[in-house]
């Protein structure tokens, strides 16, 4: 059984020790992750220099590459991120703008790098829209090459105009909870699927489908 790394990027806008319902979930996603096998670690993206930016490094001590080198050794990704005004963190959409970067990025058979990667969402909020945050951030990763399995998301919003955090609230384990196991066990199941039998190279895929004919 191929052994499968994860990281879990916390997009929250505060950086520590400032508490993060985010951080939260997302470390409920990784106990979930363990319980499949899968080994992990939590970055938060607000404790490092990462700069704006569409490249793998933007220079001048930028944050990036060190959370890229992490991310190339992961088989599994998840971002964790708030909702904020409906929409993900801006972090979280600095994140997705520096994994554009990725598509000029191939292995030797031309496979973009991200590929085999399975990738997951988390969200928190005090207000609705997870459905359309995890619209945006799974569609941005499978976009740069990322797999999306069944179910992979979880995400917790709190009655809209009150005031309470997930971190406050605790963990729900017959709702939250049931969609953090879900995202665990697809997502593992998924990145060892693909770690065993990859994407086949661009060409094999071209020579696979053929040339279309007319009837």
């Amino acid at each position: 059984m191929a052994s499968i790394r994860a990281l879990v990027l916390n997009c929250t806008l505060k950086p520590s020790p400032a508490p993060s319902s985010s951080e939260q979930l997302a470390r409920e996603v990784l106990a979930e992750l363990a319980e499949q096998g899968v080994e992990g670690e939590l970055v938060r993206v607000a404790d490092h220099d990462v700069r704006f930016g569409v490249s793998t490094d933007e220079g001048d001590g930028d944050g990036w590459p060190a959370i890229r080198a992490k991310l190339l050794a992961a088989q599994v990704l998840v971002i964790a991120t708030p909702i904020w005004l409906g929409q993900p963190s801006s972090v979280c959409k600095m994140v997705l703008e520096r994994l554009d970067a990725e598509l000029s990025e191939t292995d030797d058979e031309g496979r973009l790098l991200t590929y085999g990667k399975v990738a997951g969402v988390a969200v928190v909020g005090n207000e609705d829209g997870a459905h359309h945050t995890v619209g945006q951030v799974q569609q941005a990763l499978n976009e740069v090459g990322f797999t999306i399995a069944a179910a992979a998301a979880t995400y917790w919003v709190g009655e809209a105009l009150q005031t309470v955090d997930y971190r406050d609230a605790g963990p729900k384990p017959d709702t939250t909870g049931r969609t953090t196991k879900a995202l665990a066990l697809n997502t593992a199941h998924l990145a060892r699927l693909l770690a065993d039998q990859p994407y086949p190279p661009p060409n094999a895929q071209s020579a696979a489908v053929g040339p279309s004919r007319e009837p």
